[in-house]
């Protein structure tokens, strides 16, 4: 799978460079509805990430739709101190945390987590992969009987079985829990999600033929930008770096907000250590530097004097993005999604920011 960057998580002591926040959470207990009709979008995901051959969108078989009277249902979120957004969900009746990751195609549970949760195999007349490749890797896919989010129900719900030990690693490190696995794109796009990151709510539609709003989402004083939806399903906004036009994935997995170091190498940008680590799924550990840079536009929004993280994103970013017209240059990351009351819309393909 290109163009997926499955949660950038810290490997090492957090830096004054990129602050991070405790959150507290209370679990709640959710009501079971069914939800299946979003599946249309998942057979486009996993055609296009498959190994081997596939005959094209599958419509995934069994389907089954409850209508639900609640229209919308809104998710408190938690901000760990690798400064992801966690929900809480039930995957097989059995309590788990998930990164909610704009930067993820497809949602993903930790394979040392395969056994508690009693993941089963895709089946051979499920028409699914057996395995994708994501950053360069490859994955088995797995299927979760029952994935709960709060009155949200998905039967018979595919995820692919990723290694997140350096994610659990760091997560020790810091003295929190670590993540069960990650809500993507495939789950996020159906069901319309406005993903609010200062307020850490996530709203879902429960369903997707229903029209309206999101309710308590106010963006008054908000500008919108229009987000791009890639082949792999990354989401891009145009902007500028120091004037120079240029492109940044929206990713909530990232933990700050990241650029690709040739590109800050070729802007005479100048860098600093930093004693942090960073990885991605099936990614080694990278060494992070910190380049202060003097002006990040988005639309109307101009970020001044940002201090951003510099990586090889090679392995993260395919398909020539990094050297597009304009080139993707890096990864918009939470913490600046954070100071800039972030808001994304996955039904309008909206990013709304505040200044």
């Amino acid at each position: 799978m290109n163009g997926a960057s499955f949660t950038l998580f810290v490997a090492r002591a957090q830096s004054s460079a990129f602050p991070f926040r405790d959150a507290c959470y209370s679990p709640r207990v959710s009501n079971r509805k069914l939800y299946s009709s979003w599946r249309n979008l998942l057979p486009i995901l996993l055609a296009s990430a498959a190994v081997g051959e596939m005959a094209g969108a599958v419509p995934y078989p069994g389907q089954r739709v409850q209508p639900s009277a609640q229209q919308f249902e809104e998710l408190p979120l938690v901000r760990s101190k690798q400064n992801h957004l966690l929900v809480q969900a039930y995957i097989n009746d059995k309590p788990a945390w998930l990164c909610v990751d704009s930067g993820a195609p497809i949602s993903a549970i930790d394979l040392h987590r395969r056994s508690h949760f009693r993941l089963t195999e895709t089946s051979a007349d499920s028409q699914l992969p057996t395995r994708l490749r994501i950053n360069g890797a490859f994955d088995n896919v797995a299927i979760a009987r029952s994935l709960q989010l709060g009155g949200l129900n998905l039967v018979d719900e595919p995820v692919v079985v990723v290694d997140l030990e350096g994610s659990s690693r760091a997560a020790s490190l810091m003295h929190e829990p670590a993540i069960d696995g990650i809500l993507g794109a495939d789950i996020l796009f159906p069901t319309k999600a406005v993903l609010d990151c200062e307020r850490q709510v996530l709203i879902l539609q429960m369903d997707n033929e229903a029209g309206g709003r999101a309710p308590g989402v106010n963006f008054r004083g908000f500008h919108g930008l229009p987000m791009h939806l890639s082949e792999s399903f990354n989401l891009y906004v145009d902007g500028s770096i120091n004037g120079t036009p240029a492109r940044l994935m929206v990713d909530t997995g990232a933990f700050a907000t990241i650029l690709h170091h040739a590109f800050v190498r070729q802007m005479h940008i100048p860098t600093r250590t930093t004693q942090i680590n960073s990885a991605a799924v099936n990614l080694k550990q990278r060494g992070v530097r910190v380049a202060k840079i003097r002006r990040i536009s988005l639309g109307k929004i101009n970020i001044v004097g940002e201090d951003v993280g510099v990586i090889d994103l090679e392995g993260l970013i395919h398909n020539g993005l990094l050297q597009s017209s304009p080139p993707v240059v890096g990864l918009l990351g939470a913490e600046t999604l954070r100071e800039h009351h972030g808001i994304i819309d996955f039904g309008t393909r909206t990013l709304y920011l505040k200044k």
